[in-house]
């Protein structure tokens, strides 16, 4: 095992697209971890292996390669560069103590770079950015480090300056040298400023000398992007292998080791990682192969681990024995006896443990804070297209949440539907291809929306239930008043029975009988809300009178009570808050007039603009997707609800018509 002052744990993000992947693997070269590739277009499969990422051309989950470099150990992080599969990015970040932002010098500043910088930023996690395909016609890196520093808000150093001729990337000069080029000074002399500000040492020798030693300036600078402080910028090309050596040597040296860092409790504690103390570690994500099993992504902060011990997973009370240890090396792993503090590891076979889940030696239940995930944004109906496999789904669907904290899978009783929600629609999509796997084929629908009915009125109506067919009869009669309540406040029953015309113990089953009759209203067969009952008068039987007769009659003194009242359809609105750049802000609350929506606010927030607004839950369908394309992909929200309202005649009249239609068929049938 590797002292944790030699351990380097690194995530790579990026927009899709930018070589990252490729990247990787021409680390992994460099190390020896990887033999050579016979074509430089094939790269990014050495990390993009899974059957759908080979088929897309692209990173969908995140995977960790484990690697020793110069005495030192590596988890690298590779995370998808696409905005629907964030929660893979946010799990990895949480993992790691330094990140790399891997930029195209042809495509510029894009929409994932600007979030996954913004969370970055925010954790102020050390990071580099590594500025990719500076050989390719278009490129320019001048205009794109002021492209960086207007979109993303922040200061950008270069550590290294490319020497082009044409578009040919020549070589990279360190602006740490002294003997750099004369038309490199004013670069250099803002890397030697930046390093002197780290310390009032420094300061004070740049201002008496004018320089710093070549280890000053190394030692200024580490500090500096150990703090979050520095935004360092690494030219290259990883195909022409130009950068590569000094993107490793930059995360060794740069980048803090793991003992450096301080982990909270859910409590506000603050514990350090160290070698020393009991174990402690976290779940950062979980996958899942029919081959292998569940299998636990681990990142250990506190203590040893040995295989074939016993732990206790403190997030849900319960006790997991260690079987197998896996050190990660993409698709390859390697069984090992016992891992340490500021390893990243993999578990097979855990049996109630899951992502964001604290693992603790028995004797010390500490629970960290979880990882705070986003909350799904577009969600589609799903049902197996043959009734047998309903229970393979159910099992398929939730292999696949267990791997993606992102997707959420719900049972909708009132419509019988099941219901998956995630980041938008090419996650889905991509998700439910993996049920393949399963032998699971679905089929998808729109998810239907929750309409309530109410009244707005006040009506009374009697329900009297009498039936004889010899011997002992049925005999029930009551008198009911029907108001509206104050939106929200569901149902109230009073009882004003006096003198006995309703003995007491059947007062409950004409409550019953009205609950019952609520739960599918007149209008369109929705549930029946904000409604108060008050049964005022009745009559029974002294020998055929029962519960049933009483049941039966609740319900038919609601139902000739209810066309009287007013009845009325009420849709779910929901909170939807909209962060865009101000460019679009325009189209934005245009959209969402078109969508019946009500725009509450609207304010700043940098160069962006938050607006907060009232939308109806029937309008938001696709809203990720099309939000999307109207933003050209910068513009994010959340949505949450907020209360129900009435829904405006002309499209209840449509409600109601398509209910009756589907009545008419359903006789028909």
């Amino acid at each position: 095992m590797a002292k944790i002052e030699k351990i380097r744990n690194v995530a790579f993000t990026s927009q899709g697209g930018t070589g990252k992947s490729s990247l990787i693997a021409k680390l992994l070269m460099e190390m020896g971890s990887l033999g050579k590739l016979p074509r430089k277009e094939e790269y990014f499969k050495a990390c993009d292996y899974l059957p759908e990422e080979l088929e897309r051309g692209f990173t969908i989950m995140g995977k960790v390669f484990t690697l020793e470099c110069k005495d030192h150990l590596l988890h690298l992080v590779d995370t998808p560069g696409y905005p629907d599969f964030i929660g893979e990015v946010i799990g990895a970040l949480h993992a790691v103590e330094g990140a790399v932002v891997v930029l195209d010098a042809t495509a510029g500043v894009e929409v994932q770079t600007e979030r996954v910088w913004e969370i970055i930023r925010e954790k102020k996690i050390p990071r580099v950015i590594f500025i990719n395909k500076l050989d390719k016609e278009g490129a320019n890196f001048l205009g794109l480090i002021k492209e960086m520093e207007q979109r993303l808000e922040n200061e950008f150093v270069p550590l290294y300056y490319p020497i082009m001729e044409g578009d040919v990337l020549k070589e990279i000069v360190d602006l740490r040298n002294e003997n750099v080029p004369s038309e490199l000074e004013e670069w250099r002399e803002k890397i030697v400023e930046r390093a002197a500000e780290a310390k009032d040492e420094l300061v004070e020798k740049y201002l008496e000398e004018g320089t710093l030693t070549l280890e000053e300036i190394k030692e200024g600078l580490q500090e500096e992007v150990k703090k979050g402080k520095l935004n360092i910028v690494i030219p290259g090309s990883v195909w022409e292998g130009k950068g590569i050596k000094e993107l490793l040597e930059f995360i060794i040296e740069n980048f803090p080791s793991p003992k450096e860092r301080k982990v909270v409790t859910v409590e506000g504690e603050e514990i350090e990682c160290g070698e020393e103390g009991p174990f402690l570690a976290q779940v950062f994500k979980s996958t899942f192969e029919p081959h292998l099993g569940d299998m636990s992504l681990v990142r250990i902060f506190r203590g040893k681990l040995n295989s074939g011990s016993e732990i206790l997973n403190s997030s849900k009370d319960n006790a997991e024995k260690i079987g197998q240890i896996q050190k990660l090396i993409g698709k390859n792993r390697k069984e090992v006896s016992e891992a340490s503090a500021g390893e990243i590891i993999g578990l097979l076979k855990l049996k109630n443990t899951s992502t964001s889940d604290t693992l603790t030696h028995p004797d010390s239940p500490v629970v960290l804070e979880p990882i705070k995930f986003p909350p799904p944004l577009y969600s589609i109906a799903v049902r197996p297209k043959e009734r047998k496999d309903e229970e393979k789904i159910s099992f398929a669907l939730g292999k696949i949440c267990q791997e993606d904290p992102t997707l959420h899978i719900e049972v909708n009783h009132e419509f019988g539907q099941t219901i998956l929600s995630g980041m938008g629609e090419l996650q889905l999509t991509l998700n439910l291809s993996k049920l393949s796997r399963y032998g699971v084929n679905v089929i998808t629908e729109e998810p239907k929306v929750p309409y309530r009915e109410t009244i707005k009125s006040t009506a009374k109506a009697q329900g009297k239930y009498k039936r004889q067919t010899g011997g002992r009869g049925q005999y029930g009669d009551c008198w009911i008043e029907i108001s509206p309540l104050e939106r929200g406040k569901g149902f109230e029953f009073v009882n004003k029975i006096f003198g006995g015309a309703i003995p007491a113990r059947f007062i409950p089953a004409v409550e019953k009988g009205i609950r019952e009759a609520m739960k599918k209203g007149l209008l369109a067969g929705y549930p029946v809300v904000d409604v108060k009952v008050t049964l005022y008068d009745g009559s029974f039987h002294p020998v055929d009178s029962s519960d049933i007769a009483f049941q039966i009659a609740g319900s038919l003194a609601f139902k000739n009570a209810y066309p009287q009242a007013q009845p009325t359809l009420l849709e779910p609105i929901m909170k939807v808050v909209i962060k865009a750049p101000e460019e679009y802000l325009g189209d934005i609350t245009g959209d969402l007039n078109a969508r019946r929506g009500k725009i509450l606010s609207i304010d700043a927030e940098g160069k962006k603009r938050v607006i907060q607004a009232l939308v109806p839950l029937a309008e938001m369908h696709r809203y990720a997707t099309e939000l999307k394309s109207m933003t050209q992909g910068r513009g994010t929200f959340t949505m949450e609800f907020s209360h129900y309202e009435e829904v405006p005649s002309h499209i209840q009249a449509k409600i109601i018509q398509e209910y009756k239609k589907a009545k008419e068929n359903e006789g028909k049938s």
